[in-house]
């Protein structure tokens, strides 16, 4: 499973993009799964890595997961129309 950083705005996007791929290529598993639930400070970056991740996963036959997703980036997902491409988000347990 994959973790993503407390942060992810336009700011540090391109890392944590460049550091889930290389995670991404160094798994055998055969889905991503990427838990959100970290995540406190984002915007619509955090979107474009996730669609990223998502178009990687699917590019080598993987299946993509996105687990522990906070409010905000459900809202960001739905308001952009994407949230059915991150598929079905199971929310975190603080939004429950």
């Amino acid at each position: 499973m994959l973790v993503l950083p407390t942060a992810v705005t336009n700011r540090e996007a391109r890392d944590t993009l460049r550091l889930l791929t290389q995670a991404m290529r160094s798994e055998d598993a055969p889905g991503v799964v990427i838990d959100a639930s970290p995540l406190q400070q984002l915007d619509s970056a955090a979107i474009a890595v996730l669609l990223e991740c998502r178009r990687l996963a699917v590019a080598a036959g993987k299946s993509f997961e996105l687990r522990g997703a906070p409010p905000k980036l459900t809202a960001l997902a739905e308001l952009y129309g994407v949230d059915s491409l991150l598929g079905p988000v199971q929310a975190s347990k603080s939004a429950v």
